[in-house]
């Protein structure tokens, strides 16, 4: 076999061409996996007037069983996303999603509050390890100079879940009593069955690296080998490649402090905001349906600024400045929403939550995936992960205690809001301690 000669300076609009190849072959793909992830995971808040109406569950009730898909995912996400390293990205992925999408489909039998709580646990269970799964995959094609960017068109999927879920969800809430079923129940099991079918495409799609990927000449594949290894050592993640380093590294506990409030912002919106919404709206006595179309708005607008400010951070190679500015704006809508007396006034409030938050997204993870690889990688995305879980379940079950509590929603979107304003405070002062990161 003859030896692949590469050069050593590749050309740079050569360079952007290969990584834009790669960008069409992957992204779009996997940011469909991802939509009918967090569709599965958030559809919740679409069903919840419907579903606490019908089954009597009070607003505690509601936000513990709301939470408790956080709970298994955060309890389950360290040991599945370390068995990617050992049966392979793909199989494990596809596992993944085979088993989330079957118990997403079986929402639709939960009945009481225990089995609300049983089957949202359980669905957390199923999912735990999709997102560092893909994450870790990113950083097999993108070296960090290239992954916000990536990162944020990918995670772009978690703001356009909600555009696509609200017209979805209200489309299928319509079909109340067709067939027997409440429309809670159609929206379970038509979200959860096609989830189960791209996850048996993920075995014929991906492909576990460049090595495999058949749409790169073999010069292609080594030379992007060799400039993701320069990556690695650039930054230092050569340096930290055990599974133990991941625990080891200040900067990880630091970005996990900041990642669990990000998770308790981006909960309170998915879950509580139709509700919230609903409140303000004819004394609470929306339609379901109305309200899902409202809540597309701040989706869409998430979904505009991620790419931006992906591509604004890549750009300027920056990444602490765009994360601190993305908080102080979500807390500025967190604070705003609890000020409001109208439906206009909160939306606008929420879009502004939402932009902060899924914003920080392509920025923060570029951050915490240039610093770590091998095992570190699998075990440090899992940790932050892990403990966002933590936050994905108090933001949801506070807000409904703090709710029956106080009969408002303020005290809750106030105490999100100074969180919010926290994280700002770390990342900035990461950045004046100028912790390596």
């Amino acid at each position: 076999m003859s030896e692949v000669i590469v050069p050593e300076v590749v050309d740079a609009k050569a360079e952007k061409a290969l990584y834009r190849r790669i960008t069409r072959r992957l992204i779009p793909y996997l940011f469909l996996l991802y939509i009918v992830a967090y569709l599965d995971r958030v559809n919740v808040g679409f069903a919840a007037m419907d579903m606490k109406r019908q089954l009597h569950f009070s607003d505690t009730v509601y936000g513990t069983g709301a939470g408790m898909f956080f709970l298994g995912y955060a309890l389950f996400d360290l040991p599945s996303s370390l068995m990617l390293r050992v049966v392979g990205t793909r199989v494990w992925i596809a596992r993944i999603m085979i088993s989330w999408g079957i118990i997403a489909a079986c929402m639709m039998f939960v009945s009481s509050p225990n089995s609300f709580y049983v089957m949202r646990f359980l669905l957390g269970v199923g999912e735990a390890g999709f997102v560092p799964g893909m994450l870790l995959y990113l950083t097999f094609w993108f070296p960090s100079h290239e992954r916000a960017r990536a990162v944020a068109k990918f995670m772009t999927a978690t703001s356009l879940a909600g555009v696509v879920g609200g017209p979805l969800s209200s489309a299928l809430l319509k079909l109340d009593g067709v067939g027997g079923l409440s429309g809670w129940q159609w929206l379970f099991v038509a979200e959860g069955i096609p989830t189960v079918l791209l996850g048996i495409s993920v075995l014929m799609v991906l492909k576990d690296g460049p090595q495999q990927a058949e749409w790169l000449a073999p010069s292609e594949k080594v030379w992007l080998q060799g400039e993701l290894e320069r990556d690695r050592r650039r930054y230092g993640a050569k340096e930290h490649h055990s599974l133990a380093d991941a625990f080891k590294l200040p900067a990880v506990w630091l970005l996990a402090g900041f990642y669990i409030i990000t998770q308790i912002g981006v909960y309170v919106v998915n879950l509580w905001m139709p509700l919230m919404l609903s409140a303000l709206s004819s004394g609470g006595s929306a339609d379901a349906s109305m309200i899902a179309r409202y809540s597309t708005i701040p989706y869409l607008l998430a979904a505009i600024f991620t790419v931006f400010v992906g591509w604004s951070s890549d750009k300027w190679n920056e990444r602490q400045g765009h994360l601190a500015v993305c908080m102080v704006l979500a807390a500025a809508g967190f604070c705003g929403a609890a000020l409001a007396h109208s439906v206009g006034v909160a939306l606008c409030a929420f879009c502004l939550s939402a932009i902060g938050l899924w914003s920080a997204m392509g920025p923060f993870w570029a951050l915490t995936t240039r610093k770590i690889e091998g095992a570190a990688a699998a075990g440090g995305v899992a940790m932050i992960t892990m403990i966002g879980g933590f936050g994905g379940f108090l933001g949801p079950y506070v807000t409904g205690r703090l709710k029956d509590a106080t009969h408002s929603y303020a005290g809750g979107l106030y105490g999100v809001s100074a969180l919010a304003l926290a994280a700002a405070l770390i990342v900035a002062t990461m950045r004046r301690d100028k912790v390596r990161i």
